[in-house]
């Protein structure tokens, strides 16, 4: 199933898009990775979709990537007398523990670590930011604020602080349950919410112990502070921009989701762009111009992945959305300037062996106007480099290990394929050019640049470079053409992907 284009699409499983035939129809119409929010999804129905998933895989023999989204910590005021109230801009309003049903002068909060970290000028938000105070004086289990903006607030409504930084970890009691269940089920990429700062990530991995993938949310004005230090410890990054325009001026997000695209991709790991790209579609056939515009700049940008929420999850449409996503990426990928917008980004040099070679492998493509270039591929790192250069080509990883092959499916332009590890050199660029001629990547007479790490099967060790020119028969130049390739299925390594040293 191969896609012509290098963005990756990832959709939101949910009530709209849960059955076994849906999910196959959102496949074939594009989507790469499926995100199943454990926020709306129990574990029972969790199991059930990603077995679907990789039911799909089978069936199309291609790789599928599969994402679990932790809730994190949710904070939430307490109930009020008559479940709600109005307070008006001006007002003092008080926050306690006292657990007793709030008034129109205050309400319990049941989060301790809150009044332990608020100081006096923090923000508070209220139900998505509806509502907004500024806190006058905290102290041992009482907070003052004044209203800023005023409205009615409800009972258990949400409440957010994009000042203060908290003392909790970024993984609850439910996290810790839904993130066993998603290792256990086999979910390539772990989505880890209410990241502040890069030891939030580093305990997650800590948990993980290389079963899965982090991808890192930013959505906190802590997390952009901190920016550098949490992409050296990620694997990836979602731009979680609904969280961020509550948390921090809505002006600031494009800006900011550039600028984490920049740094994603310059430390060369995988960004996803997501929440409301293409919200009309909820409930319109038709999203709007500007929502276009939107998944386009972020194709524009290099991102990795754009991605679907509600639209897939609950919308009335959902292949139609993923349809038009595909269609839009596809017709930015072909438009004269494209290449131009997505290499304005300047890639300093990274002074490693795989990185060079990662670089000489898209100058010899340029040079030479190669057809694809392969990667031999244990933990996926090699291709992570390739691709972090977007060369103007296909990408293919070769791998034995099936988990690898689905994590590079978050990855941009990289197609993945899985083969046994090759016997020799020889065999190496065999197999390279058959898999690349079979899979009409490239014609008789056409080359490949094949990258690979001596000794063969060795994790962490590229650093060899090929160029091979393909005959007739899907053969590199000069080789004898009785070679057959095995039929059949392929054996593939089940393990996780070896870990690379530090």
């Amino acid at each position: 199933m191969r896609r012509d284009r290098r963005v990756k699409i990832v959709a939101t499983l949910g009530p709209a898009s849960s059955a076994p035939d849906v999910i196959e129809r959102l496949f074939v119409a594009g989507v790469d990775v499926f995100r199943v929010n454990m926020s709306h999804t129990g574990h029972d129905a969790a199991r059930g979709l990603v077995r679907t998933i990789r039911d799909v895989s089978d069936k199309h023999r291609c790789s599928i990537g599969v994402l679990c989204d932790l809730q994190g910590p949710k904070f939430r005021l307490g109930e009020f007398v008559d479940g709600r109230t109005l307070v008006k801009a001006g007002e003092l309003f008080r926050f306690d523990q006292s657990g007793e049903p709030g008034t129109s002068q205050r309400v319990s909060l049941p989060h301790a670590p809150i009044f332990d970290a608020v100081k006096p000028g923090d923000a508070l938000l209220i139900d998505d930011g509806k509502l907004r105070m500024r806190v006058i004086e905290s102290g041992k289990g009482d907070i003052v604020a004044e209203v800023v903006t005023g409205g009615i607030m409800s009972n258990r409504k949400g409440l957010s602080l994009p000042d203060t930084v908290l003392a909790v970890s970024p993984l609850t009691e439910k996290d810790r349950e839904d993130l066993d269940l998603a290792l256990k089920v086999g979910a390539d990429w772990i989505a880890l919410s209410f990241v502040q700062r890069a030891e939030d990530v580093i305990e997650a991995k800590r948990i993980i112990d290389g079963r899965a993938a982090v991808l890192a949310k930013i959505e906190k004005p802590s997390a952009i502070d901190e920016i550098d230090d949490i992409i050296a410890a990620g694997d990836g990054f979602m731009v979680a921009r609904g969280d961020l325009g509550v948390e921090m001026p809505v002006e600031r997000v494009p800006g900011l989701q550039k600028k984490i695209t920049r740094k994603a991709r310059s430390a060369g790991k995988p960004i996803v762009v997501a929440t409301q790209m293409l919200e009309s579609m909820t409930t319109s056939p038709m999203p709007t111009r500007a929502e276009v515009s939107d998944v386009a700049t972020a194709v524009f940008d290099g991102a990795d992945a754009i991605m679907l929420s509600g639209e897939s999850a609950v919308g009335q449409y959902p292949v139609e959305t993923i349809q038009m996503m595909n269609r839009i990426a596809r017709e930015v990928e072909h438009d004269p300037s494209y290449d131009t917008l997505v290499h304005a980004i300047d890639l300093p040099p990274v002074p490693t062996g795989a990185d060079a070679i990662a670089v000489a492998a898209h100058a010899i493509s340029d040079t030479v106007k190669v057809a694809a270039i392969l990667c031999y591929t244990a933990t996926g790192s090699t291709a992570l480099r390739v691709a972090r250069e977007r060369p103007n080509l296909p990408v293919i990883g070769l791998t034995p290990i099936a988990r690898t092959a689905q994590r590079l499916t978050l990855v941009w332009g990289i197609e993945t394929v899985l083969t046994g590890d090759p016997e020799d050199l020889a065999d190496m660029v065999r197999k390279a050019t058959r898999i690349a001629y079979e899979g009409n990547f490239v014609k008789p007479g056409q080359g490949v640049v094949i990258t690979c790490g001596v000794p063969l099967g060795s994790p962490g060790a590229t650093n060899m470079i090929r160029l091979a020119f393909v005959d007739e028969h899907g053969l590199p130049d000069g080789h004898v053409p009785e070679y057959v390739p095995v039929g059949g299925k392929v054996p593939v390594d089940k393990r996780p992907p070896p870990k690379l040293a530090p």
